[in-house]
């Protein structure tokens, strides 16, 4: 049974979804900081903070695992090699969201996500 397994929709399908959580985790370990709107950002912190969890572990299963969700050597390659180790001594709580205000546009609640 999956009581209170609830998995935010973000308005979207399920394979959309999953690439926009895998986009955003890629830009994240790229540049480490990302901009985005509140309910994209608390959905993709704990999908990144879980690679990055496998980026600490450092074996090829690992290394295997990030790159089929990934498909970007040059990120998995950032990944194990600068930001695993960084956090090596770190027991989670990799990410932190900082609140922008209102978007320009459409006046939605923007978030920055950033690398602790």
């Amino acid at each position: 049974m999956r009581h209170r397994r609830t998995t935010p929709k973000l308005s979207m399908q399920k394979s959309h979804r999953k690439s926009v959580l895998a986009n955003l985790a890629k830009e994240l370990i790229t540049h480490e900081k990302v901009d985005t709107t509140f309910a994209c950002g608390k959905a993709a912190q704990p999908y990144a903070e879980k690679m990055i969890t496998l980026g600490r572990r450092g074996d090829l299963h690992a290394r295997r695992i990030v790159f089929s969700k990934f498909q970007d050597k040059a990120v998995v390659d950032r990944l194990f090699t600068e930001i695993g180790p960084r956090y090596k001594e770190r027991q989670g709580g990799y990410t932190r969201l900082l609140k922008l205000g209102p978007r320009q546009g459409d006046g939605a609640e923007m978030v920055r996500i950033l690398l602790v």
